[in-house]
C-alpha cells in the first residue's frame, strides 16, 4: 500500500477558513463563491490543494465545528450547488480540495442527538449517556443538570463545549453499564453512518478529509486499537486510492499504522510550542533572531515519531492553523521566510494557513471575540484576508463594523496587491520556496530525511533530503543573527554542489565535507 496519493507526495496546502476569506455577497461573512472566486490566487501562490474548515450547516456555537447536518451547506455560505461547483473550478485549475470531516460530536441541534434525547432507536445509542442524570461521568460530561428536564434520564458526554454531545464510536474495554463496545449493533450503525458522510463528499468532488480530532473517537481503547480500526475500514472501503487524509491527533507514532489515516499533524506537544511560539517576543523561541532556543529538544520528539512512521505515513509540521495564533508575532520579513523554509523543506506535507503568505498579524482580542468559539488566540488569528488597501482590506463590501471578525486597521497592514508587484516581498518569497518544493524530487513528502547538524541551544540547523531516485538536498537554517561556521560529513559520495536558495550562506565542498558559513540569519538550500 502506497504512503500518500502519488498527488500529495509533491503537493503544498492552503488552509482557508470560509468565513474570514472572502465575501462575494456583502453581508461581511466569507462564502463558497468566494473561495471559487481566489482559486487563482491560490495557484498563483504555487499551492495545489486546498484545506477547506467547516461550512456545514450549524448553529455556529463553534465556528461550524458543531455540526446540524454533516451533508448540508451552511446559508451563510452558499448550497451545495456551490460547493460542487468549487469542486469542480478546483480541479479545472489542478487543484485539490480537502474537507473538514467532524466525527467525534455534533451539535446539540443536530436531529440525531434530538431523537437520541427521546430515546428512538438507533439515535438513543449514538451519543454517550449515563444510567442517570444523578451521574455526571466525570469531567468531559455536561453536567448533571443540563438536560435535566428532558425525556432522557442521564448526562451525556461532550467534547470542548457543553453544547457539542461526543458521538458514541464505543469502548474499547466497557466497565460500566452505560459504555457500550465497538461492536454494539447501534453503534456499529453509527460507523456506518459516518463512513456514508465520507462518501457523500467523496462524490459531490472531495478530494479527502482533515479529520478533527481523529484519535479520540473510541473511548478506553488500549493502544487505540478501535480507533485505528475505524479508520482502516475508512481507507479500505471508503475511500480510493487518490483521496489524501491528514488527521489532528498530534501522536503520529499511534496514528500512522500504514493501514489507515497517511498523516498527521505534529503541534499539540511542548516542544512544538517551543520551536513556533513559546515566548516569541522573549526569545525562547528556536526561531528568534536572538538564538536562545533549543531546537533539539522538538527533533528528539520528532524523530521518535519518525523513526516508527517512516514509510507507513508522513508527518505535517503546522507553522499556523485556525486554532494556533500567527507565527508573525516578533518577527520580520526574513525570520518568516526562515521559518516556512522550514516548513517547506521538510519532510511531510506542508500545510500554509491563509495571510501567513503576506504576514498577516496576529490581533489582540478584543470584548466581543469570544463568540463562535473564538476565545483566546483564536480571534485574532481568525480576522478577514487582506486583499488590498481600503475600508475592509478587499475583503468585503460591507462596512467594516459589519464584518464577521474584527480587521487589521493599522496603517501597515500587509495586503496581497501591495506585495504583488515586489520581488523582495515575503508573498514572492514564498512563491520561490512553494516553486522550489513542488519541483525538487528531494524535497518529496516522504523522502529521505537525515539530520547533519543539532545540537542542544545551538544554530544552525543542518539536514539532508534524499529522493528515492538519488537526488540530494542540504538544507540550513540560521534564525540567529550572527555568523557561524560549521563543517558538516554528507553521507555517501558528495558530488558538486547549486545553490538553490540562500541568504547570506557560502558552501564550499571538499573530500566529503560540506562547509557551510554564514555571516548572519538566514538559510540555505544546496543540491548536492
Amino acid at each position: 500500500m502506497k504512503v500518500l496519493p502519488q498527488w500529495a507526495e509533491s503537493a503544498v496546502f492552503y488552509e482557508i477558513y470560509p468565513q474570514t476569506f472572502f465575501d462575494t455577497n456583502g453581508d461581511g461573512i466569507g462564502d463558497l463563491q468566494g473561495v471559487i472566486a481566489k482559486l487563482d490566487y491560490v495557484k498563483s501562490l504555487g499551492c495545489d490543494a486546498i484545506w477547506l474548515n467547516p461550512f456545514y450547516q450549524s448553529p455556529m456555537r463553534d465556528a461550524g465545528y458543531d455540526v446540524e447536518d454533516f451533508c448540508a451547506v451552511a446559508p451563510r455560505y452558499g448550497t451545495l450547488d456551490d460547493a460542487r461547483a468549487l469542486f469542480v473550478a478546483a480541479h479545472e485549475k489542478g487543484l485539490r480540495v480537502i474537507v473538514d470531516l467532524v466525527p467525534g460530536h455534533t451539535a446539540e441541534t443536530h436531529p440525531w442527538f434530538q431523537a437520541s434525547i427521546r430515546g428512538e432507536e438507533p439515535y438513543r445509542d449514538w451519543y454517550i449517556w449515563t444510567d442517570t442524570a444523578w451521574d455526571n461521568g466525570g469531567k468531559d460530561f455536561a453536567g448533571k443538570f443540563v438536560h435535566g428536564t428532558t425525556p432522557r434520564d442521564g448526562n451525556f458526554m461532550i467534547n470542548f463545549f457543553a453544547h457539542q454531545p461526543a458521538l458514541n464510536f464505543g469502548f474499547g474495554q466497557p466497565d460500566q453499564s452505560w459504555q457500550l463496545s465497538t461492536t454494539h449493533p447501534n453503534v456499529r450503525k453509527l460507523w456506518d453512518e459516518m463512513q456514508q458522510v465520507q462518501r457523500f463528499w467523496l462524490e459531490q468532488g472531495a478530494d479527502g478529509f482533515r479529520i478533527d480530532m481523529a484519535g479520540s473517537i473510541t473511548r478506553k481503547d488500549k493502544d487505540s486499537t478501535e480507533t485505528r480500526r475505524f479508520w482502516e475500514e475508512c481507507r479500505n472501503e471508503v475511500w480510493g486510492e487518490d483521496t489524501f487524509t491528514v488527521a489532528e491527533w498530534s501522536w503520529p507514532a499511534t496514528a500512522l499504522d500504514g493501514k489507515g489515516l497517511h498523516s498527521d499533524f505534529l503541534h499539540w506537544i511542548p516542544s512544538y510550542e517551543n520551536l513556533f511560539r513559546k515566548g516569541q517576543e522573549s526569545a525562547d523561541s528556536w526561531f528568534h533572531q536572538s538564538g536562545k532556543g533549543d531546537l533539539a529538544a522538538f527533533l528528539k520528539d520528532y524523530d521518535h515519531h519518525y523513526q516508527k512512521t517512516n514509510g507507513k505515513g508522513v508527518i505535517c509540521i503546522p507553522c499556523g492553523n485556525h486554532d494556533l495564533p500567527r507565527i508573525s508575532t516578533g518577527r520580520d520579513t526574513l525570520d518568516l521566510e526562515i521559518v516556512h523554509a522550514f516548513l517547506l523543506t521538510m519532510p511531510g506535507v506542508p500545510f500554509l494557513y491563509y495571510g501567513d503568505e503576506i504576514g498577516m498579524r496576529q490581533l489582540p482580542s478584543q470584548p466581543y471575540d469570544n463568540r463562535e468559539g473564538c476565545y483566546g488566540t483564536r480571534a485574532g488569528a481568525r480576522t478577514p484576508m487582506q486583499w488590498e488597501d481600503g475600508p475592509s482590506l478587499g475583503f468585503s463590501t460591507a462596512p467594516a463594523d459589519h464584518l464577521w471578525a474584527n480587521l487589521d486597521r493599522a496603517a501597515a497592514a500587509p495586503t496581497v496587491a501591495a506585495q504583488q508587484p515586489e520581488p523582495a516581498s515575503l508573498l514572492n518569497r514564498m512563491r520561490t520556496l512553494i516553486d522550489l518544493r513542488r519541483s525538487e524530487p528531494a524535497l518529496r513528502a516522504s523522502a529521505g530525511f537525515t539530520v547533519l547538524h543539532c545540537e542542544p541551544k545551538a544554530y544552525p540547523f543542518v539536514f539532508l533530503r534524499t529522493a528515492p531516485t538519488g537526488e540530494r538536498v542540504v538544507v540550513v537554517l540560521n534564525p540567529a543573527a550572527r555568523p557561524f561556521q560549521i563543517e558538516v560529513d554528507v553521507p555517501g559520495t558528495l558530488h558538486t554542489h547549486e545553490t538553490l536558495r540562500t541568504i547570506a550562506t557560502t558552501a564550499t565542498v571538499a573530500d566529503g565535507k560540506l562547509k557551510l558559513t554564514g555571516t548572519d540569519s538566514g538559510y540555505g538550500i544546496f543540491k548536492c
